[in-house]
């Protein structure tokens, strides 16, 4: 943010301002996982908002944060929260910050006003590992700030825009549950010809289906299975040739943040096996074994190390049920027991041939993807207002938190400040 100070504002160091608690050093030897103790934050609490260590032994009530309180990790990526959910005990390593009306600080305002301060410092600092911030670190930042009127309507404008956020999390979140439910239900008892639902049920290797439907392996229902190349493609900065890691396949969608690309001869030798088009599924063998995606329209990719395609028998099994079924639980389930490895799963190329492949009628299978499409279409509109809303509030942030855009005060509240 600009160090230039608009009319009104002034420009102070947050030292005196504020008030820093340091975490304690808890001992770990009293971390329990009896949810009826008191929950403990650590670091990586702090995002998530949800504590999973609790602590058997006494405390300093001064440690105790409660919802609305502000908290910096002092380690990492120094991420500053405003806690939300239950009590819980301060660990060591993590601050509280506590601004004062009496020293020219409105709570939130500094809560919004600290996340770029915090980017700053995290950029500006050297590390081989993990990056370490400290109180010094914080009571040094050079602070602007309008009067406290303005500080509160600035405040009061960002905590709207972070309740729609949290809205349209929590309806994401709804029609996952939902798009869950609806997979179990459709891929056990199935939708049934023209909407009539099915009577008569079987068992088999992924669980009870209906009498009519087949369990086959894997292999009998694709065309094709290609392995990637056990090297890494060469590199680039930009180009239209995408390289598609196991990182990037979650879920049943391709991810394309923090894709590499490639060039084209690269692209060229990496696709010589087999050149991914619409209606493939891309499979990674590892890190984590087990997820897909389909390949989308309109894409050149080529597959990264630990990733093998597949490709649906059109006659046999329509491509998108495949790719729904392939992230289905009971597929999931068959691709962990043929899995290997502790640490780190994988699967061997024999095995993804073994995996028991659900085979409804093609017309049902249609309809079941239609179904559960219906609700993912859902889930990426509001997904898109998410990311919109929050794109707006980061260019919200920056005008108002700098002064470039100045909020409205009556003149009598700023006399009264």
């Amino acid at each position: 943010m600009s160090n230039t100070v608009p009319e009104g504002w002034a420009i102070h160091p947050l030292d005196d301002k504020v008030d820093i608690l340091s975490g304690f050093p808890f001992k770990s030897s009293l971390f329990c996982d009896d949810p009826s103790k008191m929950g403990i934050i650590r670091i990586r609490d702090l995002v998530k908002q949800s504590v999973e260590t609790f602590y058997s032994g006494d405390f300093d009530d001064a440690y105790v944060i409660r919802k609305g309180d502000i908290l910096i990790g002092m380690d990492g990526d120094f991420n500053i929260v405003k806690w939300k959910t239950k009590n819980a005990l301060l660990n060591q390593r993590i601050c509280k910050v506590k601004a004062s009306k009496s020293g020219g600080f409105d709570s939130d305002f500094l809560f919004y006003s600290l996340v770029d301060d915090l980017d700053s410092i995290h950029a500006a600092t050297g590390a081989t590992t993990v990056k370490h911030l400290s109180v010094k670190d914080i009571k040094g930042i050079e602070k602007s700030y309008p009067p406290l009127p303005e500080q509160e309507k600035i405040a009061a404008i960002l905590s709207s825009v972070d309740e729609v956020i949290e809205k349209t999390l929590a309806q994401i979140d709804k029609l996952k549950d939902l798009k869950t439910g609806m997979m179990q239900e459709l891929l056990t008892k199935g939708i049934g010809q023209g909407g009539v639902p099915h009577t008569e049920f079987k068992d088999s290797p992924v669980g009870q289906i209906p009498l009519s439907w087949g369990v086959v392996p894997l292999i009998n229902v694709v065309s094709k299975i290609v392995d990637c190349e056990h090297k890494t493609a060469p590199y680039v900065d930009s180009s239209e040739y995408l390289v598609v890691r196991t990182s990037n396949v979650r879920s049943g969608q391709l991810i394309q943040e923090d894709m590499k690309f490639t060039t084209k001869d690269g692209f060229e030798q990496w696709t010589q096996r087999a050149l991914p088009t619409e209606g493939d599924v891309l499979f990674t063998r590892e890190a984590p074994a087990g997820e897909s995606c389909m390949v989308p329209t309109g894409l050149k990719v080529c597959m990264g190390q630990r990733m093998v395609l597949l490709r649906p028998n059109k006659e046999k099994i329509y491509p998108c049920f495949f790719s729904l079924f392939l992230i289905s639980e009971a597929a999931q389930q068959a691709i962990y027991e043929l899995s290997i490895g502790t640490t780190v799963s994988r699967i061997n190329i024999e095995d993804i041939k073994r995996i028991p492949c659900l085979v409804p009628p093609l017309g049902e299978q249609v309809e079941i993807y239609s179904s559960v499409q219906a609700i993912q279409t859902l889930i990426t509109v509001k997904e898109q207002m998410l990311e919109s809303t929050k794109s707006n509030k980061k260019a919200l942030m920056q005008d108002l938190l700098t002064g470039k855009v100045r909020v409205n005060v009556e003149a009598r509240e700023l006399a009264e400040a």
